[in-house]
């Protein structure tokens, strides 16, 4: 009776949603008209405007400006903060949402309050905070400069900054994915005898893989854009602890404008690229969803 309903009731509220969605087309066509006006302005603009600027002085000025050394040492600093800090950040995040979903301890809404914690505070608050801790007058200061180690301008300061900053991401994508999926199939195997290991990477992994790959999207391109918290723990040193973005700044303050807009094109690359990764990995996580709708349908049909 009540699948019978529930066919009678479905062409009716297509019929409300096709009156809904087709009526006032005014209104539809303005608020498409002012979406596409705004990412004009706000997105394909300043993009193509970056890349007028990297070529206003030929294609041997732009290829100068992204090979010179300091160029070149920024692009190699900035690729390996970014590959530090994202498989750091992508273990930090399977960790915490594998304990926050799967089971119930004290302390759990703290965890989750902390997980937050770089959403909050200001990227120069936290490079600050790696001052006052590892800096020459910071607490560990003094015992790092009797070991001859260096914390804050020079590289591990900066990937310190950089996990910082970027730890939310892979953590917040898979959170709330794992709490809508339950423990039910984690549960099941462990029943049939899989290991704790192989329930991990032959259960949870298939089934979150396209959140953990969107978090680790968002996570490298935050932290080869990343500048407050880098500005604060680099010192500028130019040709040492210089990120890409930080080399742009120094280069548009000497008003080397075709050379600044050159490397900030590499980063606009980055966006771009970041975009479309994320609607293809959009794009197979809902082809994958339908398949698994018509497979399901087929099965309940036969």
């Amino acid at each position: 009776m009540s699948g019978a309903v529930s066919s009678l009731s479905t062409p009716a509220n297509a019929a409300v949603t096709r009156r809904a969605v087709t009526e006032a087309a005014w209104l539809r066509i303005l608020l498409t008209a002012l979406a596409l006006a705004f990412l004009g302005v706000f997105l394909v603009v300043p993009l193509v405007l970056v890349f007028q600027e990297a070529f206003s002085k030929g294609w041997q000025a732009y290829l100068a400006a992204l090979t010179e050394p300091d160029a070149w040492h920024a692009v190699k600093l900035t690729l390996i903060a970014a590959g530090l800090a994202v498989p750091l950040n992508v273990v930090f995040g399977l960790a915490a949402a594998w304990s926050l979903t799967k089971f119930q301890f004290r302390g759990k809404q703290v965890l989750i309050t902390l997980i937050d914690l770089p959403f909050a505070v200001s990227p120069v608050i936290a490079g600050l905070i790696y001052v006052l801790v590892f800096g020459s007058r910071g607490w560990l200061g003094p015992w790092l400069e009797e070991h001859n180690l260096s914390i804050i301008y020079a590289v591990p300061g900066i990937v310190l900054a950089t996990v910082f900053v970027t730890f939310p991401f892979v953590a917040r994508e898979l959170i709330p994915l794992m709490q809508e999926q339950g423990v039910s199939q984690e549960e099941a195997a462990l029943t049939l005898g899989a290991s704790g290991w192989q329930t991990f990477r032959r259960v949870t992994l298939p089934s979150i893989k396209w959140g953990l790959l969107y978090g680790i999207i968002l996570c490298n391109a935050r932290a080869m854009g990343e500048f407050g918290a880098v500005s604060v723990v680099s010192g500028h040193i130019r040709g040492k602890t210089n990120t890409l973005p930080l080399h742009v700044e120094i280069l548009y303050n000497e008003y080397q404008f075709a050379a600044a807009f050159a490397v900030a094109s590499l980063l606009a690359l980055l966006a771009v690229v970041t975009l479309v990764a994320k609607s293809f990995l959009e794009f197979k996580h809902q082809r994958d969803r339908e398949r698994a709708a018509h497979a399901a349908a087929r099965q309940e049909v036969s």
